[in-house]
Order: structure tokens, then sequence, then C-alpha cells
């Protein structure tokens, strides 16, 4: 059995782009026979948030977006990042054994810094506490994007520099980056990339007429119905697909390439995105509305989580703190 390890941050509402790109390949590992364990960054979000009531909602938002949408705690434990106190343990001990020249190359530091955010030691120091995260379970696969496979490797030189310092001590990990098939890249409704910082993103959770007015906006042209186009070069048909079975997406871009009387205009498309996302999310939104009724429950699904973590975590720190002569 695999243990997987991935780290949530809570930033904010997730979108159509988290879910396709994210959320929905972590939730399909727990079908995978794997110990799966998924934490909600929440000391990571101190390097820029400032709103510790806003911290605290986004970090319970996280963890209501990921049960609603299938994630099973009897299978999974899903917990706090700050709940495991044998990770800030274990960061001191990488930090100990760790160079500057490491941390400094470190592509999202240096993009913040390009950004104009202003450096923080807990920024800079952020890889070695992702890295923590990471070894504290004895992690063998870190799911990642292909941006973010330079956090894996930097916890394998952290692991390794302590290893050769101490002896073997901490696992491994490996990235794992999903195949191309299983992710749906998602852009935004101006045909960009969708984020919450850009303003064209969709709540995964939207509905009714909020949804209605969301799906509005994507970006379409003057072109009449009748016109033949190329569906693959429309922005809408990147929306349609992801609620759309492959027949009746067929059956939708044969109209519009053929075009004449009869073929679709963008408000029928947009209509069909609109029915298809509705249905889609159903459930899920159906689950979240008990979740938010019964605070309570998902108090003890995260505390169920931390006990677990924190079984697993101390017997990594004890290792690693006998090994350089703390026990």
């Amino acid at each position: 059995m695999k243990t997987v390890l991935s780290g949530i941050q809570p930033s904010g509402r997730p979108h159509l782009g988290n879910y396709f790109g994210a959320i929905r390949q972590h939730i399909a590992l727990q079908d995978g026979g794997h110990a799966c364990f998924f934490f909600i960054a929440d000391y990571h979000a101190l390097t820029t948030s400032r709103d510790p009531a806003k911290l605290r909602e986004a970090v319970r938002d996280v963890a209501i977006t990921y049960l609603a949408l299938g994630l099973d705690p009897k299978r999974v434990a899903l917990f706090r990042q700050s709940d495991v106190k044998a990770v800030t343990e274990i960061s001191w001990l990488l930090a100990c054994v760790t160079g500057m020249g490491l941390l400094e190359r470190a592509h999202s530091y240096k993009d913040k810094l390009a950004h104009g955010v202003k450096p923080s030691v807990g920024l800079f120091t952020y890889p070695i506490l992702m890295a923590a995260d990471i070894l504290a379970y004895d992690s063998d696969l870190v799911p990642v994007g292909k941006d973010q496979i330079q956090h894996v490797e930097m916890a394998q030189d952290m692991a390794g520099s302590f290893n050769a310092a101490f002896g073997e001590v901490f696992r491994r990990p490996e990235p794992f980056v999903p195949s191309a098939e299983k992710l749906a890249k998602v852009p935004g409704l101006d045909g960009e990339k969708m984020s919450k910082t850009y303003g064209n993103d969709v709540w995964i959770f939207e509905s009714g007429k909020k949804l209605k007015s969301a799906v509005g906006k994507i970006a379409t042209d003057s072109r009449a119905p009748e016109e033949p186009k190329e569906p693959d070069e429309m922005l809408l048909f990147s929306f349609l697909e992801l609620f759309t079975d492959a027949a009746t997406l067929e059956q939708w871009k044969a109209r519009v390439r053929a075009g004449g009387e009869g073929a679709p205009g963008y408000g029928h498309i947009k209509a069909a995105i609109i029915e298809g996302m509705e249905a889609y999310f159903a459930p899920a939104r159906a689950r979240r509305e008990e979740l938010l009724n019964d605070p309570a429950e998902v108090d003890r699904i995260l505390a169920r989580g931390a006990e677990t973590a924190c079984a697993r975590a101390a017997l990594v720190r004890d290792r690693a703190l006998a090994a350089c002569g703390l026990r």
C-alpha cells in the first residue's frame, strides 16, 4: 500500500478549474487502495492571511467542499495542518540541514517577489515546511501539477541531506502527475486561465440566477447561428464538454459545423452548459447544505483525521529526533 499526501490551500471558494484540475483527481485516489493523507494548509496560509475569521472560514469551506464532492473520511485522513505539531518540529530539523541556495531557487518564492509580494522569513522558508508536510507521513506519492514538481524535488533534496548527515530516516517521496487524459483544462470566462484573482471563475456550487449570469459572461463573437463554425475554436465548447457525454457533444459539434437553419445559437449552448452543470453538481450541493447545517460533524471528521495524522507523524518525528541525538 502506498501512502499519498496532498495539501490544499484555503484560498477562497473553489472554482471549476480547481475541481477538474485537482480536486477530482485527489478524491479518485481514495479508490486506489492507498493510505491517503489530505491536509488543509492553514500554516502556509499565514504567509499572506491577516484575517483570523476569514482564515477559519476558508479552512472550514475547504473541508466541506471536499466532503461534499465525495471525499470519504472513513478512507482518507482529512485534517488541519496546524493540528499536527510534529510537522513544525520536523520542519526545524530539516531547516538545520537545508542550504540557503536551495530556498533561493524556489520558483514560487521568485514568482511572488516578481509580483511585488513583500518577502518574509515564512515565505522564504515555505518549502521547508512543505517538505516537512510531505516527509512526516512517510509519503510515497505526492499528487502535483507539472508546475509544482519542484516542491517534491526540494523535499527529496532535504530528505537526502538529513539522511546523509544522520542515517536513513526519511522516505524519499515521488511526484505523482496525473496523465493528460485524466486532466481537464478549464479556461476562464474570458478565455484566459481561470482564476479568482482575475475574476473570470465559476464557483463549483453556483446555481440558479447567479450561475446563469456567470455562464452568460463566457466570451463569444457576433456571428449568426446559421453561420458554420469550428466548435473546437469556440470557448463555449470548452465548458460544454465538461458536462456532456461524448456522443451528445459530437451532435452539438456537428450542428454547429453544419450551420444553416436550426443550428444552435450561443444562447442555446449556454443553456446546455447551465443545465449540465446544475445536474453534475446537484448531489454535491445537497451534501454541502447538510454539512453546513451540521458543523459539529465537520469538526469531528477533522479531529479524527488529525488523530490519524498525528500518530503517523509522531513516529517519523521520534525517529528523526533519535537519529540526530535529541532522544
